[in-house]
């Protein structure tokens, strides 16, 4: 029988309770999560794990979401499913988030984690 292979999620967000949040209940559902604090280690993080799937935070100190986006090669993007997530939303919305080459944008705080869950659970099934 084949070893059923973890998805590898990175979220990176400056904001510890974010992580945490996120952290425990994606670990609940079986992703193999990893945690970035600021754009500049999500950066190498990314480039070193290859996550599938990124939570990336538009306000951070180093890097922002969009910036950290910008250094990213399209065939780097492509690897993995990116969402947005943002407190400011009057400046994005997922229209701004899809031009920058994320898949999803979501506002924070998040209204219930688990239907965060969800959402990423469909974006793997898309």
């Amino acid at each position: 029988m084949g070893e059923v292979v973890k998805r590898k999620i990175l979220i990176v967000d400056d904001e510890p309770l974010v992580r945490r949040s996120l952290k425990r209940v994606l670990e609940i559902k079986g992703f193999d999560v990893l945690e970035a604090e600021d754009g500049k280690k999500g950066l190498e993080m990314f480039r070193k794990e290859k996550p599938d799937l990124v939570f990336l935070d538009v306000l951070m100190p180093g890097l922002s979401g969009p910036q950290l986006l910008s250094e990213l090669s399209s065939g780097e993007k492509a690897q993995s499913k990116i969402i947005l997530m943002s407190a400011y939303t009057g400046e994005y919305d997922l229209a701004s988030a899809q031009s920058l080459g994320a898949h999803l944008f979501l506002p924070k705080p998040f209204e219930d984690v688990f239907a965060v869950v969800d959402k990423v659970e469909s974006l793997f099934k898309s």
